[in-house]
């Protein structure tokens, strides 16, 4: 970052339109992280009372887009929080929606209609456990979710999707108003499939009211250029290059010996309570007990965890490669960026300001998302705020 950083903002002002450029904040997210951790920018000092040690702290750059050390330590602290003050005592399922390409992009950039996605699909889950119960016998029951709008793919790709975790169950309350816990059955395949098929038509009619498609051309169209941050967005969810000796080809890749022939790659199992239509996916076959703190703790942290992981980047010459989570279904197990290419995708990544994408609560019987983190979803009072 230090090396390039300087050169990457010269050639993303290069232009003669004045939509060229990066925009300010995203300027200003990777200056500060250049400074991050640095003394020379600014440091506070301890001294011990009893011995007379001194430590200086550099100050930390506190910005949410990439910085690994900032992004930990939120991580850290948040999913302490949700597990202390958040979730109760009870089994959680988390749902994962993934979206289609076109409504990625769309998603990324447009925040009101990434909480409108997100109530669309909390509704639908929420019904989905209250007609369960209902069909136990089980009136006036409720839930409650805790949702991570995560921006990036393991690749550092922009993929805007929604990590929901949710109690699995229903909460009623009897005669003398004590709150009491029913947990139901894990979902069949089928009901997976039902379910996601309602989120899509309940996404489309959001998408029509706004006179957008998830396929073809909108009917509101922008006239005016993208921006180049828009430019970045898209290129980061194609896995493209934008600028430089690759530009508009495909990042490098590194692949093993032992990949999948091509008829195996198009032929994709999805596996238990997974269901795919029309490039939306979700899954929710991920689940914690009651009493399994520490691995809510542990899948509190997975969703919250930042983009960059500084252990699984390496530099090989001038060029640096990024070691996936996961081999991909072609073989692919590594990714290699030129360094201006690096910058363009952790650019792409810097959500825009004063919009909160990390944590949205739903309790009760509303499904709409509330920006108020610190809420016990066994009795829907608030708390405290991350």
């Amino acid at each position: 970052m230090r090396e390039h950083l300087e050169t990457f903002l010269a050639e993303a002002g290069r232009g003669d339109s004045d939509r060229a450029g990066v925009p300010s904040f995203v300027e200003s997210e990777m200056r500060s992280f250049v400074e991050c951790g640095v003394l020379a920018h600014g440091f506070a000092r301890f001294r011990c009372d009893d011995c007379g040690t001194d430590r200086l702290l550099a100050f930390s750059c506190q910005r949410r887009g990439f910085c690994p050390s900032c992004g930990g330590r939120r991580m850290t602290a948040r999913a302490a929080h949700l597990v202390d003050e958040v979730v109760p005592y009870v089994p959680t399922r988390q749902w994962v929606l993934s979206l289609p390409f076109r409504l990625r992009f769309r998603v990324a950039f447009d925040h009101d209609l990434a909480r409108e996605v997100l109530a669309v699909f909390t509704r639908e889950v929420f019904g989905f456990y209250v007609e369960r119960a209902r069909r136990r016998g089980l009136e006036d029951a409720r839930t409650g979710s805790v949702t991570v709008i995560q921006r990036f793919g393991g690749a550092l790709n922009l993929n805007p999707h929604f990590h929901t975790l949710c109690i699995d169950g229903v909460f009623t309350e009897d005669d003398s108003g004590k709150l009491r816990f029913h947990r139901l059955p894990a979902p069949a395949d089928r009901e997976v499939a039902e379910l996601l098929g309602a989120v899509v038509e309940g996404i489309r009619r959001v998408l029509e009211r706004r006179g957008l498609c998830i396929d073809g051309e909108d009917e509101n169209t922008d006239n005016d250029a993208p921006t180049l941050h828009d430019q970045l967005g898209a290129a980061s969810i194609q896995q493209l290059a934008l600028t430089g000796p690759r530009a508009q080809h495909p990042i490098a890749r590194f692949r093993s010996r032992f990949a999948a022939p091509a008829e195996a790659v198009t032929a994709v199992k999805l596996g238990r309570r997974r269901a795919r239509i029309e490039g939306f996916d979700l899954h929710a076959d991920t689940t914690v007990r009651a009493k399994s703190r520490d691995r809510l703790e542990r899948l509190c942290r997975y969703l919250l965890r930042p983009p960059l992981s500084e252990e699984r980047l390496e530099r090989c010459g001038e060029q640096i490669r990024l070691e996936l989570k996961s081999t991909w279904q072609d073989g692919t197990t590594h990714l290699l960026f030129e360094p201006i290419e690096l910058l363009e995708r952790l650019a792409a990544l810097v959500p825009r300001p004063h919009k909160n994408m990390a944590v949205a609560v739903h309790g009760g019987a509303d499904a709409s998302p509330r920006s108020c983190t610190g809420t016990d979803l066994s009795t829907g009072r608030a708390k405290a705020r991350l």
